[in-house]
C-alpha cells in the first residue's frame, strides 16, 4: 500500500519537502545539472553540507539536492530497516520526485558506499560519481585506525589494552564499528586541528544557523543496520572498476588530514580514477566540504564544468 505523498515547498532560494517520511531540500535552478548529496552514517544527516555548501555549489550553476536517509536525521521513520536496498529504493523515489533522469551523485563517508551501490545498480541514472571522503574499504579503515593508535600509544598499557579489547569484538558488529570510530574521534582523526580563517568562519556561521539545530542523529540506526544488512564490511574497489566499465566517470576528493584512510587506500583510489580526477586537499580532514569549502566547490565545478 502506497503512502500518501505530502509535499511542502518553500521557495526562498531552496525548497524542502517530505515524501514517504524523507526530508529533502533543493538549491538552485532545476534546469541546471543536478547533484544529489548522500550523507554519512548510519545515523548521520545532510545538515552540515546543506548549511555550509549546498547554496554555494548551486550558485556555481548546479541544482543541488540534499536529503536525510530514511530513519536518519530529519527523516523520522520508526519502520526504517536501514538496509542498502532501502536506501537505493528511496534514492530512486527521489529521482522521481524531482523529475530527474540523470544526476551526479556526491557521496560522503558512509554515503560513498550507498552512492557506489546505487551507481553500480543504475549506471543509466548517474552522470558521474564523486567520492568525497567516502568509505571504500571498511575493514581496511577500521584496521588502519587501530594500527595507527597502537603505534601512537605504544608506551601506554591502558590504551593498548583498550585497543586490544576492540580488536576482540565481532568484526561484523555495530559495537566494533562504534568503538573504532570513537577512538578515531577522540584522537582527532576527523577534524582539522589548526583550522585556517575560512574554515573557522565556515563552522562559526554554521553553528549560528538554524540548520545546525537540525543536525539530528539516531543512535539506533547503526545497531539496526548491522542487524538487517548482510553487507557489513564492504570493499567497493571491485564495484568501482565495474562502474568504470559501464562508462560512468568517477572522481575522488579527500582531505590530507583525514585520519581514517590509510595511504594504501588513497593510492589505490588515485590509481583507479586517474590523477586528473583525484584531489588530495591540504589543511582538510573528513568534512572536506566545510573544512575547505572554496577548494571543494572549485574542484567539483572544475570537474563538472557548468561555470
Amino acid at each position: 500500500m502506497f503512502r500518501i505523498l505530502i509535499l511542502f515547498f518553500f521557495l526562498l532560494g531552496s525548497f524542502s519537502s517530505f515524501a514517504q517520511n524523507l526530508y529533502t531540500a533543493a538549491y538552485g535552478d532545476r534546469k541546471n545539472p543536478p547533484i544529489i548529496f548522500i550523507h554519512g552514517g548510519p545515523s548521520g544527516n545532510s545538515a552540515l553540507f546543506e548549511g555550509t555548501t549546498a547554496q554555494t555549489l548551486a550558485d556555481r550553476g548546479f541544482f543541488v539536492i540534499v536529503y536525510d536517509r530514511r530513519g536518519e536525521g530529519r527523516s523520522t521513520d520508526p519502520q526504517a530497516r536501514f538496509t542498502y536496498q532501502e536506501a537505493l529504493t528511496d534514492l530512486n523515489q527521489l529521482y522521481a520526485q524531482y523529475g530527474i533522469q540523470k544526476a551526479t551523485i556526491l557521496g560522503h563517508s558512509f554515503g560513498g558506499l550507498v552512492s557506489t551501490l546505487f551507481t553500480e545498480a543504475h549506471p543509466e541514472k548517474v552522470t558521474s560519481l564523486i567520492l568525497a571522503g567516502a568509505l571504500v574499504d571498511q575493514q581496511g579503515t577500521y584496521t588502519h585506525i587501530l594500527d595507527t593508535l597502537k603505534q601512537k600509544y605504544a608506551a601506554d598499557p591502558a590504551m593498548l589494552a583498550r585497543i586490544a579489547a576492540v580488536e576482540k569484538l565481532d568484526k561484523n558488529s555495530a559495537a566494533y564499528r562504534k568503538k573504532c570510530f570513537e577512538l578515531a574521534s577522540e584522537n582527532g582523526f576527523f577534524k582539522v586541528v589548526q583550522p585556517d580563517i575560512e574554515t573557522r568562519q565556515t563552522y562559526e556561521a554554521y553553528e549560528k544557523s538554524d540548520l545546525s539545530k537540525q543536525s539530528i542523529r539516531n543512535n539506533e540506526a547503526p545497531i539496526l543496520f548491522y542487524q538487517n544488512e548482510p553487507l557489513k564490511r564492504l570493499n567497493v574497489f571491485p564495484r568501482l572498476k565495474n562502474i568504470q566499465q559501464k562508462k560512468v566517470r568517477i572522481y575522488a576528493i579527500y582531505g590530507k588530514l583525514d585520519g581514517i584512510f590509510p595511504d594504501s587506500q588513497i593510492s589505490q583510489l588515485k590509481s583507479l580514477v586517474g590523477k586528473r580526477f583525484f584531489t588530495h586537499v591540504d589543511h582538510c580532514s573528513h568534512y572536506l566540504f566545510a573544512d575547505q569549502r572554496t577548494i571543494f566547490v572549485d574542484t567539483v565545478t572544475g570537474w563538472l564544468r557548468p561555470h
